[in-house]
């Protein structure tokens, strides 16, 4: 078992008691953790917390005392404090039985010569000049900021990928946060959580409807649309709706296919 792990093991055993629904700590705590443990005081201290929040899995020790279908997360409660907390799930995959629809690729032909992958910013790029989100959502829809880094009352630091602001045929705006994950990773209720609050604070007289991007293919991709409920003091992720896309060229997109999706309208 790694540092990471000896650490947050640690912390959490110092305050869990049998029955409980969330675990508060500080990040001063991670650093007694470490004199305890005999390890050299991590310089980084808030990428521990980071670490298990966004990239692995705690220890089976913390995981094994959750309840039946649910799961231990991290979640941010203000500057250098965090909380565990139950969530079910906290963690969700595309779907691999949907059928995809089929989109003109827009893509401007050099970046896919200079951009050819399937990594996050690749991805970001295919549904911007796509215009995906705003087919996705079924409103008008426009890119406002990338890779925003901003600290959010009650959580802390957090990072967004992409923001895009919208408005329906009504007039009524929206503010879509979005989380582009390479292919394999799941989408995360913590970031879920994180880009709601964002909008709730900064955006108040919008409707938050955060989205989840993945490639699922060289030139297929998913869009998730996501939220947050609570039940009993659990952190539930739910799907609110979903649609995979194929970008094509025009002579792979045939008569055939147009009529046949015209007939599922």
């Amino acid at each position: 078992m790694g540092k990471y792990q000896n650490i947050i093991k640690s912390v959490f055993f110092k305050y869990y008691k049998k029955g409980d629904t969330r675990v508060k700590f500080k990040r001063d705590d991670l650093s007694e953790a470490c004199t305890n443990l005999g390890f050299k005081v991590i310089k980084n201290l808030g990428d521990i917390p980071y670490s298990f929040r966004f990239r692995t899995d705690l220890p089976e020790e913390i995981s094994e005392i959750a309840p039946k279908n649910s799961e231990w997360i991290i979640s941010g409660t203000g500057i250098a404090e965090y909380e565990f907390r139950l969530a079910s799930p906290g963690k969700i995959s595309p779907s691999s039985y949907r059928l995809n629809v089929s989109i003109p690729d827009s893509t401007p032909e050099i970046l896919k010569i200079y951009a050819p992958g399937t990594d996050e910013q690749a991805l970001l790029t295919r549904v911007r000049y796509n215009r995906l989100i705003g087919t996705f959502l079924g409103i008008t829809c426009y890119s406002i900021q990338n890779h925003l880094r901003t600290t959010v009352k009650g959580i802390g630091q957090i990072e967004v990928d992409e923001i895009y602001i919208g408005i329906n045929k009504r007039g009524v705006h929206f503010v879509v946060p979005c989380q582009a994950k390479s292919p394999g990773d799941k989408f995360g209720i913590v970031q879920v959580m994180q880009d709601m609050a964002l909008c709730k604070e900064k955006y108040p007289n919008t409707i938050c409807r955060p989205i989840a991007l993945q490639f699922t293919g060289k030139n297929e991709l998913s869009i998730l649309e996501l939220t947050v409920i609570e039940e009993n003091d659990t952190l539930k992720l739910q799907i609110v709706d979903e649609k995979h896309y194929a970008l094509k060229s025009k002579s792979e997109i045939n008569d055939d296919e147009l009529k046949k999706l015209k007939d599922m309208e």
